[in-house]
């Protein structure tokens, strides 16, 4: 590109300058420090209607100002735990609208950011449903369904800690949404991406314990569920929360997804060709997986039956750790995986490769999903 002459430049400049000021933030000075006291004073303590929610920690931190003329918008960083249950404040970009007045500067209101996903209130009026180990917070559902989910989760914490040794929190916060379409909107995906599951965890992985992982349920694929499936639901959900420190981007999906599925289904007496029906059906057909599932097997929003599939061979591959190997070498490899690598970590706990763990899971597989395998273990 061409540069434009220096006395161009100095002519257009002062208009550049006039242009920007419009949206730009506001500068240092008396309005700048006002809004921010404005905030500040307004978001001293959390709303009155959230006061049945364990808030702790609760600020906004504006980090950039608008103004036109006798209205401003802020925006800001929230940031709050829930109290016993988060180590750390979690955050949630937000925009707070100001006006003006001859007394200072007064909200009027305030929304998501752009690009920020909701916070559950944000869909209407909160509900809590407590437990012992869990904290439920719905919105647009009975207090009877809290609480039942209430109940189920403190089933699973047990059942998590019992299985997985070590030490974590041994608490759960979910999250009960009106509807798929307001599940979507708090994990900032279309609703597609969820239809049919029952509920996923949030949470990033490794580094230490997690600041602020949630179980969010999705009402419709929940309500589809037997008393068992949902049982088995929340305490999958429950180990993701359990692991999370553990997790990392070098632990294959299949070992997270298949633990957190061999912790669910330890208890429950199903045998393969009962929990596995989907992939049963394929080795029945004579289609064996040539691979463990790989992480793209896992994406949400594909082909239902090959996600099925996936989950299920994983869940067979850490079952068959567990049968052969131990529970033990089970969960150190989980806990290697994420630090070493799989490759690594399978020769420290069962002293093989992930060659020679894919040949002893298909033979595992034409065994217990083959014509004659039994229905129940």
């Amino acid at each position: 590109m061409t540069p434009l002459p220096r006395a161009v430049v100095r002519l257009l400049l002062p208009c550049l300058l006039v242009v920007a000021g419009c949206t730009a933030p506001a500068p240092a000075g008396v309005d700048g420090r006002d809004v921010r006291r404005a905030v500040a004073d307004w978001s001293a303590a959390p709303p009155a209607r959230l006061a049945a929610i364990p808030l702790e920690g609760w600020s906004y931190e504006v980090t950039s100002i608008r103004r036109d003329g006798a209205r401003a918008t802020a925006r800001a960083r929230l940031r709050y735990g829930l109290t016993g249950h988060d180590a750390a404040p979690t955050g949630s970009d937000r925009e707070v609208e100001l006006t003006r007045s001859p007394t200072g500067w007064r909200v009027d209101g305030e929304r998501p950011a752009p690009g920020a996903p909701p916070q559950l209130w944000d869909q209407g009026e909160p509900e809590v449903a407590r437990g012992a180990h869990a904290l439920v917070l719905g919105v647009g559902q009975s207090p009877r369904t809290l609480a039942d989910i209430a109940a189920e989760a403190d089933r699973a914490v047990p059942a998590v800690s019992a299985a997985r040794p070590g030490t974590w929190a041994g608490r759960v916060v979910v999250l009960v949404p009106a509807d798929l379409d307001a599940m979507a909107a708090l994990l900032g995906r279309p609703a597609d991406a969820y239809r049919g599951l029952g509920a996923v965890t949030t949470g990033s992985t490794g580094g230490g314990p997690a600041p602020a992982d949630r179980v969010v349920v999705n009402p419709a694929g929940y309500a589809q569920l037997s008393e068992r499936g949902r049982r088995i639901l929340l305490t999958h959900e429950t180990t993701h929360v359990a692991t999370r420190a553990a997790t990392t981007a070098r632990t294959p999906l299949w070992l997270s997804e298949g633990f957190a599925d061999w912790v669910a289904y330890r208890d429950t007496g199903l045998g393969p060709a009962d929990a596995a029906p989907a992939l049963a059906r394929a080795v029945r057909r004579g289609e064996v997986p040539a691979e463990l599932p790989p992480d793209t097997a896992f994406a949400f929003g594909g082909d239902p039956d090959a996600q099925a599939r996936a989950y299920e061979g994983a869940w067979l591959a850490c079952r068959l750790i567990a049968d052969r190997w131990g529970e033990d070498a089970l969960t150190t490899l989980y806990e290697r995986a994420g630090r070493e690598g799989l490759p690594t970590a399978l020769a420290r706990t069962i002293g093989g490769d992930p060659t020679g763990l894919t040949t002893a899971w298909q033979a595992a597989l034409r065994t217990q999903l083959g014509p004659d395998a039994p229905a129940t273990r």
